[in-house]
């Protein structure tokens, strides 16, 4: 790949099962299916060659589809099982790639939990990447809002509490303690061959692109889900204003 044109093919990871939001890949977000937004958002990034989605479910890829983005395979459905790691899902979708249309050298993860991303936060992801041959993996995060050095415990055999990172000091000021990010699901940037010989994101050498809280929502759960749709409804009647 080293004198070839940089290849970048974007993937959004969709299966039919999810439990915590009944449909969650296809529900409608503001008068638009979840999985729309990153197509979408995938699409209008200038670096990404074609977007893929990997599901399992026919309905998925109808709307995939309709959306712009190829749907080229099914998912196989040991690879989407309720216990089905996704990072099996990815090397399955890399090897499909490589085998039918050639190698490339950058493979971006867009989950549809993440609705308000932008082109930017994907185009951060890519570039860092690409920026530092040793990098691996480029992972988003977000300023965390609690810290395990000073306001998050764990409990020990007995039942007591315990901050989660023990500190010398008597005390572990908020201003003295080190900072702390939350990993987001707004993207995920890596090379194809770490993916295919690793186990998981931290085997290799992580790099981060940091976003904005509210770009970094991940839906999970229904309230989760409700607050998205606050948040497209607020952004709509802002863009019609």
């Amino acid at each position: 790949m080293d004198n070839a044109k940089p290849r970048a093919i974007g993937f959004i990871f969709a299966r039919g099962g999810s439990k915590g939001v009944p449909g969650k890949n296809i529900k409608q977000l503001a008068g638009k299916p979840l999985i729309a937004y990153a197509i979408e958002t995938a699409r209008a990034c200038p670096l990404i060659e074609t977007v893929i989605v990997s599901t399992d479910d026919p309905a998925i890829a109808a709307v995939a589809r309709e959306y712009g983005a190829e749907v080229p395979f099914l998912r196989p459905a040991e690879l989407a099982a309720d216990n089905s790691p996704e990072w099996l899902a990815w090397q399955h979708a890399i090897r499909w790639v490589q085998a039918q249309r050639g190698a490339f050298d950058t493979f971006i993860s867009l989950p549809t939990t993440s609705p308000f991303r932008t082109t930017d936060d994907v185009t951060a992801c890519i570039e860092t990447l690409r920026a530092d041959p040793a990098t691996d993996v480029v992972i988003t995060v977000r300023a965390a809002e609690r810290s395990p050095y000073y306001n998050m415990v764990c409990l020990d055999d007995a039942g007591y509490a315990h901050l989660v990172i023990e500190s010398a000091q008597t005390s572990v000021r908020r201003q003295d303690a080190p900072a702390v990010f939350d990993v987001t699901t707004v993207a995920y940037a890596a090379r194809p061959a770490f993916i295919l010989n690793a186990s998981q994101l931290f085997d290799g050498k992580v790099r981060t692109v940091q976003v904005p809280a509210e770009r970094a929502i991940d839906i999970d759960t229904p309230y989760d889900f409700m607050i998205a749709e606050c948040i497209a409804r607020n952004r709509l009647t802002d863009t019609r204003a």
